[in-house]
């Protein structure tokens, strides 16, 4: 890709047209200063496009705006190149009001451009990024205030469904669908992944083999890459992809990053992959729902070291002016290098899940924790990639285990995980068996019913004696509980009875009821009087239950 400019120059003034948070491919023309109008967590782009300039690479031009808002706000946003010519500034906003913007670049051309946004308060466009929650610092919320309950599903290849479809994404949008129905809420993608070195089915249908794509986000392919320009055609798909992610209102946890995918990266500290990785910092920054993760399983496979991650979480922290989260996909680096991240993110296939999981919680009691790959991949039709633990119920199972010690968790399937991706299960009669969505749909109302936020994993100690103490809750199981009038305690299959211990000075009654995590179905138990050894059996024998106790006056 050759791009040759005289010296003069037209400037034209492009602003997006908007149909939804953000809108691809419907530019409209405003020349002059005129003012955008948005609504507060809106993304939108003001376009420049320069014709008959000269330069060599456009991706070396350094360019962005400062942006001034009410109280103070100053923001300074980098923007990013385009293709054909043109120069983008995105911007999206938390707070409402009047903000006024400079541009600055090393191109002339390109500086000293002004306009102004007005930004209003609408709910139609979510709410906001996600931040640490101010008053629980395990756990996360949306800037605008609400809980947010973190329940992941992986799927690295998201970003090839549509490729080569460039009026509509619907396998794209079939898949997001499924996983917004099922309250799962965050993607963990790549921005880029090329094939597996594991084996797979080998009479796979070709409409679900998204290995060695024939597209790559540099220009040449991944068996020649060219390093010398990044590919903007690759990154306009990518952006229909996060748009949509966030017109659903599902977080996109992108790893900018992986090692074991055989992708073509320039070397690490190169020209080329420096301008990469600020490119994808610069291109998805003002998206709110945006989470950072530098690279998948990072200091495994020998590729980078702790200095190059810190280096590349010094690079967002200094390019992103919206703060977005960041993590990395490594506890080997989280665990030593807890102050360069804003969570926790923790990798654990061990048997004993739930007892590792609640000493992690414990070490990093100021940092949320997402347990974002716990061994459990429940299994497809189509041979791909074995975890430990495959069965449908001991994957839901896992994930209860980490919840339960107040960590997030991460849901995998195998044939949308990697580089198999049914995207249309349940429409395919030769998809058996198919995905146990369902079972996480029970979790995320059951969390909508009891705000995750407000409770608090016990770490109880190891005998029932002294049964008044806070930190003995119940004689089997593992409990939640908001630390005064409300308990949670999930039991395992095996356990056939649990007596509760917990302390209640009041001595109210319990209201009591259960909870099938396999149907979703509640329970009632009626309401009992607290004598302090109190002895509960399950209704469903041989099933993960979690009872719930109320007290009530």
């Amino acid at each position: 890709m050759n791009y040759k400019f005289s010296s003069s120059f037209i400037l034209i003034l492009l602003f997006c047209l908007n149909t939804g948070s953000f809108s691809i491919g419907l530019p409209g023309t405003t020349p002059g200063h005129n003012t955008v109008t948005i609504s507060r967590f809106e993304v939108r782009d003001i376009g420049f496009t320069l014709k008959k300039s000269a330069y060599k690479n456009p991706f070396d031009i350094r360019f962005g705006a400062i942006v001034e808002g009410p109280d103070g706000i100053t923001k300074n946003i980098p923007g990013f190149y385009d293709g054909n010519g043109k120069w983008i500034l995105r911007f999206s906003s938390e707070k409402t009001g009047s903000f006024n913007y400079k541009t600055y670049s090393t191109l002339p051309d390109l500086s000293g451009l002004k306009g102004s946004i007005s930004v209003q308060d609408s709910q139609s466009h979510g709410h906001g990024g996600i931040v640490i929650d101010p008053l629980h610092p395990q756990r996360f919320s949306y800037q605008d205030g609400t809980a947010y309950f973190a329940l992941a599903f992986e799927l690295d290849w998201l970003f090839a469904l549509d490729y080569h479809n460039s009026q509509s994404l619907p396998k794209t949008e079939k898949i997001l669908n499924t996983i917004k129905e099922n309250g799962l809420n965050q993607v963990v993608m790549n921005v880029f992944a090329y094939d597996v070195a594991w084996p797979v089915e080998k009479n796979l249908p070709p409409e679900y083999n998204y290995s060695r794509p024939d597209f790559y986000p540099f220009l040449g392919s991944n068996e020649k890459p060219d390093y010398s320009e990044l590919n903007p055609e690759y990154f306009r798909h990518l952006d229909r992809v996060i748009s949509l992610l966030n017109d659903k209102g599902i977080i996109a946890h992108l790893m900018i990053y992986v090692w074991n995918k055989k992708v073509s990266w320039p070397e690490m500290y190169s020209h080329a992959d420096n301008q990469y990785f600020d490119y994808v910092i610069s291109r998805y920054q003002a998206f709110p729902n945006i989470i950072w993760d530098v690279s998948k399983e990072a200091l495994d496979y020998g590729r980078c070291d702790i200095p190059y991650i810190n280096e590349r979480i010094s690079r967002i922290r200094s390019a992103d002016a919206y703060k977005r989260l960041i993590t990395v996909h490594d506890y080997e680096y989280c665990s030593r290098e807890a102050d360069k991240v804003d969570f926790i993110s923790i990798q654990s296939w061990r048997s004993q899940l739930y007892s590792q999981m609640t000493d992690v919680i414990v070490q990093h009691s100021d940092k949320p924790v997402l347990n974002i790959e716990h061994g459990g991949y429940e299994s497809g039709p189509y041979l791909t990639f074995r975890g430990n633990y495959n069965s449908p119920e001991t994957c839901l199972e896992r994930n209860y285990e980490s919840v339960f010690a107040g960590a997030y968790s991460t849901y995998y399937w195998q044939n949308t995980s990697w580089n198999i991706v049914v995207w249309n299960p349940f429409e395919n009669p030769a998809i058996k068996p198919v995905p146990r969505f369902d079972y996480y749909r029970h979790m995320a109302e059951f969390f909508r019913k009891f705000d995750f936020n407000n409770l608090i994993s016990t770490r109880q100690k190891s005998t029932t004696n002294s049964i008044q103490e806070r930190n003995n809750i119940s004689s089997a199981g593992l409990p939640l509980s908001n630390g005064k009038d409300l308990f949670l305690i999930y039991l395992p299959a095996e356990v056939e009875r649990t007596n509760t211990t917990f302390p209640n000075p009041l001595k109210k009654r319990m209201k009591v009821s259960w909870f099938n995590i396999f149907t979703g179905i509640y329970q009632e138990d009626g309401i009992r009087n607290w004598q302090g050894w109190d002895e509960f059996i399950p209704p469903w024998k041989d099933i993960p239950s979690i009872l719930i106790i109320e007290l009530v006056d």
